[in-house]
């Protein structure tokens, strides 16, 4: 009998092995809900796993004075499938992240520069955050809403990593006021006055 069991919990673990090095991502083909389908591996060049983007600053110029630099599989075609990906944070004095989820990844950040306040809501709607430091970390567990923003004087950086290729992001206030679903929705599903969504539409770009 025991033969027979671990016979089977060898071809359990063995069956989903991998039966391919790596999956580069093809970026001429479309993307389906597994990721990109894999390039030919006769065209795959060192290339495919190599990423620069962090080489230059990110632009700050915006409304929430943060830059983040992707490099999932849409940037850096040599994670695709691999499970993994990165991006890096710059955020001027008095910027933020504003809260949003992965629906795909755990994210890990950890802090390289200045002073950063980071947290998250679980589905019970208990909050944890904190004040970090340069070399603190912290984790957002996947799918949960988060949120980061500098509370130091100087800009601040962080490197994060996810527990996919692509692990896409959500923003909170972009899918309530940024789509076409009339206001007085908006409204009645929100518990705000249809003014005030409005307003917000009005300053994200969604319809009114």
């Amino acid at each position: 009998m025991f033969p027979i069991i671990l016979s089977i919990l060898i071809l359990s673990t063995t069956s989903n092995a991998a039966v391919q090095d790596f999956c580069v991502a093809d970026l001429k083909a479309a993307a389906g809900p597994t990721g990109y389908s894999c390039k030919n591996p006769a065209t795959v060049t060192i290339d495919d796993f190599i990423f620069s983007g962090f080489r230059k600053p990110g632009n700050t110029s915006n409304t929430i004075k943060t830059a983040v630099t992707p490099a999932s599989a849409d940037q850096f075609p040599g994670v695709n499938g691999l499970g993994i990906s990165v991006a890096r944070l710059e955020t001027e004095q008095g910027g933020l992240v504003p809260l949003h989820s992965h629906p795909g990844a755990t994210e890990i950040a950890i802090v390289t520069q200045g002073s950063l306040v980071a947290g998250f809501i679980s589905s019970a709607n208990t909050v944890y955050y904190k004040s970090l430091e340069e070399g603190d970390t912290i984790v957002f567990p996947e799918g949960l809403l988060h949120f980061l923003f500098n509370s130091g004087n100087g800009t601040a950086k962080a490197i994060f990593s996810f527990s996919s290729s692509n692990p896409r992001t959500q923003l909170t206030s972009f899918a309530l006021f940024g789509n076409d679903l009339p206001s007085d929705i908006v409204g009645k599903v929100t518990f705000l006055d249809a003014e005030v969504v409005k307003k917000y539409k009005g300053l994200l770009g969604g319809s009114r």
